[in-house]
């Protein structure tokens, strides 16, 4: 995918082909009100970050988007059907890897599993090999989670997820558990991912620096109960590295700006 495709499916996401949308989500727990009505829109082929102070519910909300919890009101909308259960075509990468990947299986049969009601069983030993080659994980099939460092098993999860041809990959934290190398890795293997797959992409992170390297958008969260603070474009060109596109100015504007909503987000909470 060329940067010029890129960049002008992102400047017109707003009048895109919209993939998943959040009507008015609403959370609660008794009468801990985590969720107060979130609005927005994922387009086809998007990468949107989301990021938000701690507790302000990225999870809920993922998992809300995911058909895994369901709302105290408002709902998701998933191409055109209201999310109610798990969509056949959305996947998740969860944070825990190590209990997102079944320790008695290797690889390949953790990657064939989700595949086994969607493709034939003479069809899925090339795609299972094409997606571990794409996440730098080519032989390794054979290997047990267990066998495995963080960032592979990591690796081996986003493989499970594409593996699956989903529409929409919906990643939860997933860089959370790794040390700072193999997070700068596998931020570029995403965003590699996302170019050869053409995947659309919603990514929870409470790392600022990684929503702004990532995303064509980052949908800033409030404090608890919380709302879209601020739904922010991404101009940045592509391909993106690691140090030229981090040293750009509008990288440092964009940074800043966000920083300042979370603390803002963050000193309201204290206040309430």
């Amino acid at each position: 995918m060329t940067e010029t495709t890129l960049n002008s499916r992102t400047a017109g996401s707003a009048d895109g082909d919209v993939l998943l949308e959040l009507e008015n989500l609403q959370k609660s727990y008794g009468e801990n009100r985590i969720l107060a009505g979130v609005d927005f829109s994922i387009c086809r082929g998007e990468f949107v970050c989301v990021v938000g102070p701690s507790g302000s519910g990225k999870t809920t909300l993922l998992r809300c988007m995911a058909g895994l919890l369901d709302p105290s009101g408002g709902r998701t909308v998933f191409e055109g059907d209201e999310v109610l259960e798990p969509p056949a075509k959305l996947a998740v990468v969860f944070q825990d890897y190590s209990r997102s990947l079944l320790p008695w299986m290797t690889v390949e049969q953790n990657i064939e599993l989700p595949m086994r009601n969607k493709f034939p069983k003479t069809e899925r030993p090339q795609r299972i090999a094409q997606v571990l080659e794409s996440v730098g994980l080519a032989g390794k099939g054979g290997l047990y989670p267990w066998q495995m460092s963080g960032g592979m098993q990591q690796r081996a999860a986003i493989a499970r997820g594409l593996a699956y041809q989903p529409d929409v990959l919906l990643m939860d934290e997933p860089f959370a558990a790794v040390d700072a190398q193999t997070r700068i890795d596998l931020e570029d293997l995403v965003l590699k991912v996302r170019r050869d797959f053409d995947t659309t992409v919603v990514f929870v992170t409470h790392d600022i620096d990684e929503a702004v390297y990532l995303g064509d958008r980052v949908i800033v969260l409030s404090g608890a109960p919380t709302t879209v603070s601020e739904n922010i474009e991404v101009p940045l060109p592509h391909p993106r590295h690691q140090v030229t596109t981090k040293s750009l100015p509008e990288y440092a504007k964009l940074r800043s700006r966000i920083f300042e909503l979370i603390q803002n987000a963050k000193s309201h909470a204290s206040i309430r």
